[in-house]
């Protein structure tokens, strides 16, 4: 598909995932228009680069996604929509369940409706695959398996999610659904397991961390962004719920121990109470099975879980966090 000169709207798109789709997008020729929360003022941040090579293809548009006005005055005159703009920290949620829900379904259905009104082409929704809890019998999920709420943050994840399906539904809405096993790399938001780590032990011999046990899957945003690209791409798509996920799972203390080796450094961990979460609440094993976005959309990981990590760890230590807050 050619996407010169196609105005397309990037949600949260000052965001990790959304703003390395928005570079994406803009390299392909397409006219961005991205929602960040706040106002016009919006300092550039993490958009700072698009801004700066791309500045007559890049439109910036501050307020919030619960406002359905300002999102219909956003997805007005758009052939694409991608959804990303959310509140996506799970240790949040849990202090701020009421602003959670209200972010991330009513947010969604403000873009729904108004992908409804405008007649967009193609609507790309992110969801998490936090939806499905622990993988019953240990075994790869795939996107039949059922869903369940674990915390607030999954709970706001699947009331998008139903939304998303019910426009479809209901009234025809393009949709497509990506859900995410846990997307890393540079501009990944600071206080997640894997900055973590790595902030820590730039400066310290010895780092706290929660539950070392649980696994996950993680995988390089060059290749979500890919994904994401083929999923408004790819008619097929519409209607569909696809897996983007690394074929790697690793427990968190196997992460950390990853992290020392290419940091090159010796570290203690030590187990800190503060960081444990609810055990009720916690999901212990996440395995991706990725085989419908392979046959689907012709889509599948190519960044090894080490090359990324030295791409994370040498963003981190090169103050990357500090350069978006001063932008």
């Amino acid at each position: 598909m050619d996407w010169q000169g196609r105005k397309v709207l990037v949600t949260g798109g000052g965001g990790f995932i959304a703003s390395h789709l928005t570079e994406r997008l803009l390299g392909l020729g397409a006219r961005v228009r991205v929602s960040v929360h706040g106002d016009e003022q919006y300092r550039p941040g993490f958009l700072a680069t698009a801004r700066a090579r791309w500045p007559e293809g890049l439109e910036v548009r501050g307020g919030n996604i619960r406002d359905a006005a300002f999102v219909r005055g956003c997805v007005g005159g758009m052939d694409t929509v991608f959804h990303l703009a959310a509140i996506t920290s799970v240790a949040y949620s849990y202090t701020h369940p009421e602003e959670t829900m209200a972010t991330n379904v009513m947010g969604t259905l403000n873009v729904c409706e108004a992908a409804r009104e405008s007649v967009v082409r193609r609507m790309i929704y992110t969801s998490s695959a936090g939806v499905y809890g622990d993988a019953e019998g240990g075994a790869p999920i795939a996107e039949t398996h059922p869903v369940r709420g674990c915390n607030p943050y999954t709970a706001g994840k699947l009331g998008g999610d139903f939304v998303a399906e019910t426009y479809y539904r209901s009234y025809d809405v393009p949709v497509a659904t990506v859900r995410l096993f846990n997307a890393y790399g540079p501009r990944m938001g600071r206080y997640l397991i894997m900055p973590t780590i790595i902030q820590q032990a730039l400066n310290n011999p010895v780092i706290k961390l929660g539950d070392l046990t649980p696994t996950r899957n993680f995988t390089y945003v060059e290749d979500i962004v890919t994904g994401f690209v083929r999923m408004a791409e790819v008619d097929a798509a519409v209607g569909e719920v696809v897996h983007f996920g690394s074929p790697t799972t690793v427990s968190m203390g196997d992460l950390a121990r990853k992290i020392f080796a290419i940091m090159g450094k010796d570290i203690r961990i030590e187990t800190d109470a503060s960081r444990l979460r609810p055990g009720k609440s916690e999901i212990r094993q996440v395995i991706a099975d990725c085989s419908k976005a392979r046959i689907l959309l012709k889509w599948e990981p190519r960044i090894a879980l080490e090359e990324g990590l030295a791409r994370t760890i040498e963003w981190i230590a090169a103050g990357g966090y500090e350069k978006k807050d001063e932008g």
